[in-house]
């Protein structure tokens, strides 16, 4: 018994572990965007030392690394979401195991394996977290299309703004499409493993 107590204390502590690690995830990537703020405000001295198409390009690739670390910040996300829901069935076996023994104690538990949260779950914290990263990564990417378009010196401004709002919108679904696509991949992975689980 003792050991199933020191189990499930363990994975109880894991899964909060992944909540504060989400948190910190999402924090880390708007710092980072907040930073460039500070960036963009700062060429007012370097503009007339050097050319300013070059300028414009060289904020281009700084807003696109900024977009990919937003997809690998979404990533992240989608692991520590799924890391959470492992941990949620970790402790749901615990609970099954004991009910097995005292039937008594199924009008304990609120949450069980067939009750728990689906992994994707739109109005969860994880996929709010998900939703503001996905704005930030559009509108990085948007903003690099744009100082693109100025650093090849393509100027004409209705096809800048279109291709830049167009893009950043591309940008944004497809980033919320990565994230659904991967949790439906790892609940169709966790569902096996439960399945192989009762088959034993």
């Amino acid at each position: 018994m003792d050991i199933l107590i020191a189990e499930y204390n363990y994975i109880a502590e894991t899964a909060a572990q992944s909540n504060e690690d989400r948190a910190r995830v999402s924090s880390f990537y708007l710092v980072a965007v907040g930073s460039l703020v500070a960036a963009l405000l700062s060429t007012q001295f370097v503009s007339n030392i050097l050319d300013k198409g070059l300028i414009n390009i060289l904020f281009s690739i700084l807003f696109l690394l900024l977009t990919l670390l937003g997809t690998t910040t979404i990533l992240q996300l989608t692991r520590l979401r799924v890391a959470w829901f492992e941990s949620l069935i970790a402790m749901d076996r615990i609970k099954e195991f004991m009910i097995a023994r005292d039937k008594s104690l199924a009008q304990a538990f609120k949450w069980r394996i067939q009750s728990a949260p689906d992994l994707y779950k739109p109005n969860s914290v994880s996929y709010l977290q998900t939703v503001e990263v996905a704005i930030l990564s559009a509108l990085t990417f948007g903003t690099g299309v744009f100082f693109f378009q100025k650093g090849i010196q393509y100027n004409c401004a209705l096809c800048n703004w279109a291709y830049s709002v167009s893009l950043g919108l591309l940008a944004f679904f497809l980033q919320l499409w990565v994230y659904k696509r991967q949790l439906k991949l790892e609940k169709i992975r966790l569902q096996k493993e439960l399945d192989k689980h009762h088959d034993s």
